[in-house]
């Protein structure tokens, strides 16, 4: 009963926001159309699309950064690599490591877009305000060392997948006739190599070249974007996207290329017919350019250029698309 002495009205089921499936759309549209959310969802896709769309130079590369001096296997052109790719494993051998490579970039990209539009929150002089290159360097930096610190033990897995059925002299005929699979290297790392922190090996020069190369890309990409955009819109057509994603990644790619051929070598430190053994970042330097010269640094950058014109140009392109279209379920 009610105060008033008339009986009291109890809300029915059907106007439960809760039970009502209409408004539970609206809170999942609502929620996927926040900028930080779609730009999470985004990267995931970007990633994916950029790095199967690569997959063959990718791996190309890997073997070339991991051959030091008296190891000439992959001592060739790159369409020579390609061919003797498909020659020793068919076109599995262009694949090799990728599926590792999707659920590691997957959520290495979203997490990386996403904080970069986190960081940037706190970086803007004033809500909505355009940051200044060097702010866009900085949020970039913190985003890459944010993705790699969630998702290296998938990365150093991907390396050792790309390798260990390469025709390698080193590796043995055995060993690569019982390939583990992605959860069966993670394992046997972790038994064999010394536990969790095995998972971590090559981190540091890895975080060394990943924060640079992270804020390089995002504040390359935003300052070539709007100069490629026309007076007056908001966005560049696609193939200025294409186009400013491929600067951005050439830029980057050629200024922290090092630190990658350091953090392949260091991922494979440990590994039996591959080791280095290399006991610090500046040892490993040392060694490289005293056996193969200044060059050692850049081993494999050939077709890691190839490679990162299309690779940057579709993930920033995919990732801007998907981004777009979780943000106007806001508007619907």
């Amino acid at each position: 009963m009610s105060l008033d002495g008339r009986p009291a009205q109890v809300p029915s089921k059907a106007a439960s926001p809760v039970a009502n499936p209409i408004s539970r759309m609206v809170q999942i549209r609502y929620t996927v159309s926040q900028p930080v959310f779609a730009a999470f969802l985004a990267g995931g896709v970007a990633g994916a699309v950029s790095r199967t769309v690569v997959s063959p130079l990718e791996r190309l590369k890997i073997l070339f950064q991991i051959q030091s001096a008296g190891r000439e296997e992959y001592k060739m052109s790159v369409g020579k690599g390609l061919a003797k790719m498909w020659r020793d494993e068919g076109w599995r051998g262009f694949m090799r490591g990728n599926g590792t490579n999707c659920i590691r970039i997957v959520p290495y990209s979203a997490v990386q877009f996403g904080s970069y539009n986190f960081y940037k929150r706190f970086a803007e002089p004033s809500p909505g305000a355009d940051l200044s290159p060097v702010r866009r360097l900085l949020c970039g930096g913190a985003a890459g060392i944010t993705s790699v610190t969630f998702t290296y033990p998938l990365d150093i897995v991907r390396t050792r997948l790309s390798i260990q059925s390469a025709s390698f002299a080193a590796l043995s005929e055995a060993s690569r006739k019982r390939l583990p699979g992605m959860w069966g290297t993670l394992k046997i790392m972790y038994q064999t190599e010394g536990g969790f922190l095995a998972l971590y090996r090559g981190i540091v020069p890895t975080v060394a070249g990943v924060a640079p190369y992270v804020g390089l890309n995002f504040m390359t990409y935003e300052s070539v974007r709007k100069y490629f955009t026309p007076e007056g819109d908001k966005n560049p057509t696609a193939v200025r996207k294409l186009a400013a994603g491929a600067v951005s990644g050439a830029v980057a790619q050629t200024c922290t290329y090092p630190f990658d051929v350091l953090r392949r070598r260091f991922q494979i430190n440990t590994m039996s017919g591959m080791g280095y053994q290399y006991k610090s970042i500046w040892d490993a330097i040392t060694i490289i350019v005293s056996q193969e010269g200044v060059m050692g640094l850049y081993k494999g950058i050939v077709p890691n250029l190839l490679k990162v014109a299309p690779s940057m140009a579709s993930s920033w392109l995919s990732f801007e698309m998907t981004r777009d279209f979780f943000l106007t379920m806001r508007d619907e």
